[in-house]
């Protein structure tokens, strides 16, 4: 019931982002964009991009602002009780918005009610890295190494009910292993740990694990989505070593508090969609990142994160994360 609920309050969001508003003097002064994430990480590199664009489209100062902590809660809750003018903004991914709401009893925000979706930006599947002396090259040799050393193999996450938390959770649970969980604040600090065998493994995009491939401190196992990324044609899908249901894909996505007036989402999403469009952005940013382009209209995302609720809300139930 519950996912219900929040599935069709997301959809009906459409009706607030179409709705009929005056024109709105914008900006007036500079626009933060709070990001529930340390800096140096996939989110972070993309959210800079975007201030200095928009700081030369819109002319005023773009500040980003890191605030990790919580499971992203921390940044959601000070974005959501923002003045809705357009000049506090939240870039965030899946967790704060579509995850959250399943994996927590109470939050101090609501994800449909308190925020107007502006645009998805990329999409992104994930890479499951283990570190070089790790005895396995794909799922099935990790499989059977947990089995061998039950408890003795860790990962790291980006906190408790964050992507990389429920995707071992339920790989875990498919499995039939035990592996311990060590949540960090994210992934500046979950992939140097891997990388220094603090922990065995952890999930990163390609943009912040390809140097550390290349270099043979990493090794990756699996990677999330349909397809293999054209930048690692070696590395198997999750689906394709057995393991279709591991909720291995993000996004990175960009949201206003509710009730910021429509023409102001009209223009940041216009500004916005001009900047990743852009040839060359697309060519350094995007596909050399192994990100997929999306830059969605606002009702495109809204409908979007409707179905993307529904399918964490089963991600969670699986793996049996749970977050009091």
């Amino acid at each position: 019931m519950k996912t219900f609920r929040i599935a069709c309050l997301l959809a009906l969001s459409l009706s607030f982002i179409t709705g009929a508003g005056a024109q709105t003097a914008y900006p007036v002064k500079p626009i933060r964009i709070v990001v529930p994430y340390p800096a140096g990480g996939g989110i972070d590199v993309m959210s800079r991009l975007l201030g200095q664009q928009l700081s030369q489209r819109l002319g005023q100062p773009v500040v980003i602002e890191n605030k990790p902590g919580a499971g992203t809660i921390v940044a959601a809750e000070s974005v959501a009780r923002a003045a809705p003018d357009g000049h506090t903004l939240l870039m965030t991914t899946d967790a704060t918005i579509t995850i959250n709401p399943h994996l927590y009893a109470k939050l101090p925000y609501d994800p449909v009610k308190d925020f107007a979706p502006i645009t998805q930006l990329v999409s992104l599947n994930q890479l499951l890295l283990a570190h070089a002396d790790v005895a396995a090259s794909n799922l099935k040799e990790l499989i059977s190494l947990a089995k061998s050393q039950p408890n003795k193999l860790n990962y790291a996450s980006y906190g408790s009910g964050s992507q990389p938390h429920l995707a071992m959770e339920m790989l875990k649970s498919q499995a039939g292993i035990e592996l311990t969980h060590v949540p960090y604040k994210g992934i500046p600090q979950a992939v140097p740990a891997a990388i220094a065998n603090e922990v065995q493994m952890t999930f990163s995009g390609a943009a912040s694990s390809l140097a550390h491939l290349k270099s043979g401190r990493l090794k990756a196992l699996a990677i999330g989505g349909k397809t293999r990324l054209a930048l690692l044609p070696d590395v198997p899908t999750f689906a394709e070593q057995g393991f279709p249901d591991i909720p291995s894909n993000a996004w990175f996505g960009l949201f206003a508090p509710a009730g910021t007036p429509r023409d102001v989402i009209a223009k940041l999403h216009l500004e916005i969609s001009r900047m990743v469009k852009d040839p060359e952005f697309q060519q350094r940013e995007v596909l050399a990142k192994g990100y997929e382009s999306v830059m969605s209209t606002p009702q495109e995302f809204a409908s979007f994160l409707a179905a993307d609720s529904v399918r964490n809300a089963r991600a969670v139930k699986i793996s049996g994360a749970k977050v009091e």
